[in-house]
């Protein structure tokens, strides 16, 4: 079974790298059964959503590179 990760739309390296790696990316709105949410920043207003309920940890990917985000998911792993 592949490994679930939510990750904005802007992050389209990232969505690849993990595709390559074996991963299910999906949306940030289908977030069931998530190991994390991946995203670009830590709005209040996320997603345009007044409140998201989510299991998983959130990342902030501004400011790491793809490496380091694919670092910190194996760790999670």
């Amino acid at each position: 079974m592949a490994k679930k990760v939510a990750v904005e739309e802007s992050l389209s390296d990232l969505k690849e790298a993990l595709t390559r790696k074996g991963y299910e990316v999906v949306a940030p709105g289908r977030t069931d059964n998530v190991m994390a949410m991946v995203v670009t920043g830590m709005d209040n207003n996320l997603m345009n959503m007044e409140s998201i309920a989510i299991n998983a940890p959130v990342i902030d990917a501004s400011g790491f590179t793809t490496e380091q985000i694919l670092s910190r998911l194996s760790e999670l792993s």
